[in-house]
């Protein structure tokens, strides 16, 4: 079992920055690729970032390419996803994820935090 927890969430206005951590507990971190994925009221899940196991491969989805970085510290078991110049249409839950692969596909990841909340002004 692998427990992940989000913080960082938060109110900021557009052009803000913000952070968002992934604190995880359990089975060794390293061996899992982390993913983070968003949810939007009335809107289905989807794909943000994601980055191997090692930190060596990392993607994006479009919409927040060249703003947000995904990086992890497998010493602290956590994943980060730096987001820059926000926009209110970024505003959503978002929920870090644990998987085997290193993919946007949110039915492969094994584990899911609970979520936190980011909310952009305009």
């Amino acid at each position: 079992q692998v427990q992940l927890v989000e913080s960082g969430g938060g109110l900021v206005q557009a052009g803000g920055s913000l952070r968002l951590s992934c604190a995880a507990s359990g089975r060794t971190f390293s061996s899992y690729a982390m993913g983070w994925f968003r949810q939007a009221p009335g809107k289905e899940r989807e794909f943000v970032a994601v980055i191997g196991w090692s930190g060596g491969s990392t993607y994006y989805a479009g919409s927040v390419k060249g703003r947000f970085n995904i990086t992890r510290d497998n010493a602290k078991s956590t994943a980060y996803l730096q987001m820059n110049s926000l926009k209110p249409e970024d505003t959503a839950v978002y929920y870090c994820a644990a998987g085997r692969a290193t993919t946007s596909n949110a039915r492969v990841y094994e584990y899911w935090g609970r979520g936190t909340q980011v909310t952009v002004s305009s």
